[in-house]
């Protein structure tokens, strides 16, 4: 019996060291990539688990709320149809069981987007929070197999001489998906966008897939969505791209100017970079890259850069005059507008479900708030002044404010002509300022997720103590005069807000792939025959038979008949791609010609056919006309997108086209599938061109 329980018992420790041994080396494989991305430069791969499981969580509860959307469905209809009293009940308690379900589901996804603070700066300055954007995840790809496959069948070459490139390649996007929150972390990203430009035409046909599918995770929603065109990975690239900057823009210092500058630099960058992929990409399959949604990231993104901006105007902590104070009040209420039209863009059914509800409580609080505060500077400044009002005063109380809809105020109630008056409409606007801050304190407790945030009402009451202050200096005993309603204050900006388009020539890359030759010829949109070689033996005083023309690769014209070169089987539109052994791809027209008069009589060249007559003369792509766009858009078709204003041929001032490659390659686009014309929805929630000073 003990024999038999030695023996179960050194097989199960026989099982338990097969079990650790995958579990061991899985754990070998993730320090090495681990001790490889450490070396990445802008790259932080700590940052993968916490991300991870958050991402799962996300992902889940959206699985779930699907789940119980289609209970409730079901539910709904089965009570419409059903006539029995007892089956009518049964699923009414079954329908309050799911709803009541599903609101919890909602609440907690909403608890998993709304995490601003974790972004917020160290400051201890009381602030109110910025809104930052979380990043997009996405899975681990090996491009090792596909390329080599693609590289030995289309472009007929040893594929094991690219493994180093494929794998750096690999390496950078893995690294990619972690980067630090800060320059080097946007270098990072901007340089993988850049080499995606190389990639895409060397590896990936418009006319068939490589096997490789692109799987991203929504950033609001945590669904996930999976294309094999390379346009979704550069605009999932670019959102990051804007949501990294939104978290650096929000963890500045913003009790600076230098701070503060930074900040709205950020903002502007970001709501840049949304506006680009809203211009040149189309048909989104996940939802944080809906037209609708991107537009209100952008805007949301101006909006913050405006609130900077009022914040810099209230660093100064000496006594300002009446005109400054004016100015301040304009301002706030012009940043309380602008929250405004933002919350009504974000009530739109088609972006209401996407956002988490935490962001479009603080979005309300915000516009209650700047308007308070535009009320606050308005009285403080009337208060504070002394003797008659200028012209210039004068003017501005006049067009600042306006009337209220159905009331009539007379004119003294917003110009005022003496001290008494002016004391008057300053009390009118304390008292309002006072209303709305209380009203944003009580938004404050009724937001479930906001309520968590100290800071934030901290500010919020702070301000109320200040303006209860102010308003009881101004309550007398004898005064009789009860406050009307102030005059709303009309939103006004010195500022204008000119969105910074993304500058990808800033991040030059070089080609991984450079070895294969010129991107505009050997690339995956053109094909040739398989390399042959030509053995060329010409007697003494023989010519060639041949010429050559254009620049890396040169090409063959003007071969005689019955000449040298046609008896070997030169045809004209070949290809000279190597002579004895070197590779000739990059060589320019006078190298190549050099090269075969040192070669002598007898020598062999590499020669490779185009397979279609526009390859005959190799000269940049031209953008065909551009297809429909549909929904399979971005399944079947892959977009050019923008050069990264690195050329991949040799320059030559002899060489026409290299001349064309590198006119304007920084500031030209090539032609794009996902092109759209400029948008006009909601012309009046566009910013118009910022100038900062």
């Amino acid at each position: 019996m003990n024999g038999i329980q030695d023996r179960f018992n050194s097989v199960m420790k026989s099982f338990a060291r097969k079990d650790k041994q995958p579990a061991a080396e899985e754990a070998d494989d993730a320090q090495k990539k681990e001790s490889y991305f450490k070396r990445v430069k802008g790259s932080d791969p700590r940052a993968a688990t916490c991300r991870g499981k958050l991402q799962f969580k996300r992902s889940k509860l959206n699985q779930d709320i699907n789940k119980h959307l289609l209970l409730r469905q079901g539910a709904e209809n089965l009570l419409r149809a059903a006539e029995n009293k007892k089956v009518r009940q049964a699923v009414s308690l079954e329908l309050s069981f799911v709803s009541s379900n599903l609101q919890y589901l909602k609440e907690e996804l909403s608890d998993l987007n709304s995490s601003v603070e974790i972004y917020q700066g160290d400051s201890g300055t009381p602030y109110i929070p910025m809104i930052p954007f979380g990043l997009k995840e996405t899975k681990y790809i090996d491009f090792g197999d596909a390329f080599k496959d693609f590289i030995l069948e289309h472009y007929s070459e040893d594929a094991q001489k690219y493994a180093g490139a494929i794998q750096d390649f690999t390496n950078t996007r893995q690294a990619m998906r972690t980067p630090e929150r800060n320059q080097t972390g946007l270098a990072l990203l901007f340089e993988y966008y850049n080499q995606l430009y190389f990639i895409e035409r060397r590896f990936f046909p418009p006319d068939r897939s490589l096997g490789i599918h692109f799987e991203w995770y929504d950033s609001l929603t945590g669904l996930p969505s999976c294309q094999r065109t390379v346009a979704f990975e550069k605009a999932s690239v670019l959102f990051n791209m804007a949501a990294l900057y939104s978290q650096l823009a929000a963890r500045q210092e913003r009790g600076t100017q230098e701070g503060l500058d930074s900040a709205v630099d950020s903002y502007l960058r970001a709501a840049g970079i949304y506006r680009y992929i809203l211009e040149n990409f189309s048909n989104a399959p996940s939802r944080d890259l809906d037209a609708d949604v991107l537009d209100v990231l952008a805007n949301l993104l101006l909006a913050q850069a405006k609130e900077c901006l009022l914040e810099k105007l209230l660093l100064p902590e000496e006594k300002q005059d009446l005109s400054a104070q004016l100015d301040i009040g304009q301002e706030a209420a012009q940043v309380a507008e602008v929250y405004h039209r933002l919350r009504e863009q974000m009530a739109a059914p088609s972006v209401q479900e996407s956002l988490p509800v935490s962001w479009q409580q603080l979005i309300h609080i915000k516009e209650v708030y700047y308007t308070a505060i535009s009320h606050h500077h308005f009285a403080v400044g009337l208060l504070e002044h002394e003797g008659p009002l200028s012209r210039r005063m004068a003017d501005t109380l006049q067009l600042s404010q306006r009337d209220r809809e159905g009331q009539l105020l007379s004119v003294e109630h917003k110009v005022p002509h003496n001290k008494v008056q002016q004391d008057y409409l300053a009390k009118c606007h304390l008292r309002e300022a006072i209303v709305l801050h209380e009203e944003s304190l009580r938004l404050y407790r009724m937001a479930r997720e906001l309520r968590k945030r100290d800071m934030l009402r901290h500010v919020l009451r702070l301000a109320l103590e200040l303006s209860s202050e102010q308003y009881g200096l101004l309550e007398r005993e004898d005064d009789f005069d009860e406050p009307v309603d102030a005059p709303v204050v009309t939103g006004s900006s010195k500022y204008q807000l000119s969105l910074q388009a993304p500058d990808f020539s800033q991040h030059q890359v070089t080609d991984l792939f450079r070895e294969l030759g010129p991107v505009e010829v050997f690339s995956a949109h053109h094909h040739w025959s398989a390399p042959r070689t030509v053995h060329i033996h010409r007697l003494p005083g023989e010519g060639l038979g041949f010429s050559v023309k254009m620049e890396a690769p040169v090409v063959v014209v003007g071969v005689e008949p019955a000449g040298l070169a046609e008896r070997v089987g030169l045809k004209e539109g070949d290809y000279i791609a190597g002579l004895n052994g070197e590779d000739l791809k990059w060589s320019s027209h006078t190298e190549v010609v050099a090269q075969i008069r040192r070669a002598g009589s007898e020598f062999q060249l590499h020669i490779i056919t185009p397979m279609d007559k526009t390859e005959q003369t190799p000269e940049p792509p031209r953008p065909p006309p551009m297809p429909p766009l549909s929904d399979k858009t971005w399944g079947s078709l892959s977009s050019s997108g923008v050069s990264s204003g690195v050329s991949s041929r040799k320059p030559s001032p002899a060489s026409s086209l290299a001349s064309q490659n590198s006119k304007g390659s920084a500031r030209r686009h090539s032609w794009n599938p996902f092109k759209k014309g400029s948008r006009s929805d909601h012309p009046e929630l566009y910013i118009s061109n910022v100038v900062l000073r």
